[in-house]
């Protein structure tokens, strides 16, 4: 039997949305109710709306203008959601993730690259020093 973070990872929920929150960007114990907890703060999976919603409590700032603005900057964002590599200071540690906001995006022939490939995770993170970048990467390739 596999988790909805497993199944998040794995692309088989297109319909929901990944939350990381960094527990040095929240210290809200109940997160942990909603989540799982990993190292360094709690992942979370829920159905896009709510996700969105659960994201705007947490950051103050909406999912997707979040995203959009991270967009911008690609950046590195590992595979489970809870780390990553800040593109403005790679070998620093302080730079590491306070939030991730990902979703899933099913494969689609049609738009060719790494879409046809297979189901993308679409992944957007802000760094503890304050710059925002994404990450995609399909998910047969991980």
């Amino acid at each position: 039997m596999s988790t909805p973070r497993e199944e998040f990872l794995a692309g088989e929920r297109p319909d929901d949305v990944a939350l990381f929150l960094a527990e040095s960007y929240v210290s809200d114990d109940r997160l942990g109710q909603f989540g799982t907890d990993v190292e360094g703060g709690v992942l979370i999976v829920v159905d896009g709306e709510r996700g969105r919603n659960a994201f705007q409590a947490a950051t103050g700032t909406g999912a997707m203008e979040f995203a959009q603005s991270a967009m911008s900057l690609e950046g590195e964002i590992d595979d489970d959601l809870t780390g990553g590599r800040c593109p403005e200071a790679p070998d620093d540690d302080d730079h590491v993730p306070q939030f991730v906001f990902a979703f899933a995006e099913e494969r689609n022939e049609d738009v060719g690259g790494i879409y046809a490939e297979g189901d993308v995770i679409h992944a957007y993170a802000q760094c503890r020093c304050g710059t925002a970048y994404s990450d995609r990467w399909n998910v047969s390739q991980r």
